[in-house]
């Protein structure tokens, strides 16, 4: 269908873009962007997103560093190895994987990050330069939705816009980017009277509630763009399958685009990171990015 977002296709053109701006970085400034990850734990679905980071950071051309610590590592560990790699001038980028083991004040770890560092956008700093138009780190998923809207779309200056969910993580943020977009800009949630309606008048609808398949084709707009940030893993037929926030088999009909779950948002926000790392890296030495 001509109207699916591959995302897995914009990520591949994205790591290709980076693995340019990398190898221009070497030869023209002897600078090589390293990110280091750090996971607390044994959680299995973390320890293969963690693994996929590290395999994709090597193939753009960019150095990685992982730092596994057990579950049981004090905060106050944790928090020397993040001063260690916030004054290690070989690292440009910083990602602590979440969640974190119970014990530890998530809120802590990350704002001990230093800010031009962080390449989540967690920092307040970063998350207080983005609410107000300034020169921050933007969150990984929704820099990913915006880039495959701006893509598709060409602009979205005008366009009304309902994000579904309000995360610190993709809500709020996405909301911001599309205001900084000039869209009109309505942050939707659980407790959102005649939900329906409101997602009906969204020529622009991101839903990010992590409910399996809770937007029906009927609440979207003919023509709408639809971006699924959900990934729910439901048992259906005896088997286990991978569903987003939209219901793909009644939406994608009526959508102009709709991202598909799995294949949408998913793959770019590991190409995101990588851009983000070499985003942080051209800041701290204060050059230009290079064009890809």
């Amino acid at each position: 269908m001509s109207n699916i977002i591959d995302g897995k296709a914009f990520a591949e053109g994205l790591r290709a873009d980076i693995a340019s701006r990398v190898g221009k970085l070497k030869a023209e400034h002897n600078l090589t962007p390293g990110l280091a990850v750090v996971l607390v734990g044994e959680d299995p679905a973390s320890e293969v997103y963690v693994r996929n980071k590290a395999r994709q950071t090597v193939e753009v051309g960019m150095a990685s560093v992982e730092h596994k610590l057990d579950a049981q590592t004090p905060e106050s560990d944790l928090l020397a190895l993040i001063d260690t790699l916030n004054k290690d001038d070989a690292i440009h980028g910083i990602l602590v994987q979440l969640p974190l083991p119970k014990h530890i004040d998530e809120s802590k770890v990350l704002d001990s990050i230093h800010y031009e560092k962080d390449v989540d956008g967690f920092h307040l700093t970063n998350v207080g330069l983005l609410s107000t138009g300034g020169d921050g780190v933007v969150p990984c998923t929704p820099l990913g939705s915006i880039m495959m809207l701006k893509d598709r779309l060409g602009s979205l200056s005008g366009k009304n816009a309902v994000v579904v969910g309000r995360s610190n993580i993709v809500g709020k943020p996405m909301a911001a980017l599309l205001l900084a977009e000039s869209c009109t800009v309505t942050i939707a949630h659980s407790r959102t009277q005649n939900l329906d309606e409101v997602c009906r008048s969204a020529d622009i609808l991101v839903a990010a509630v992590g409910r399996p398949e809770m937007i029906p084709g009927d609440w979207i707009k003919p023509g709408a763009a639809v971006i699924d940030v959900g990934i729910n893993r439901i048992e259906r037929d005896g088997k286990k399958k991978l569903v987003g926030d939209v219901d793909f088999a009644s939406a994608a009909p009526v959508a102009g685009a709709i991202t598909p779950v799995p294949g949408g948002v998913g793959p770019m926000t590991i190409a995101c990171l990588l851009h983000n790392t070499v985003q942080q890296a051209c800041r701290q030495h204060k050059i230009e990015m290079p064009a890809a």
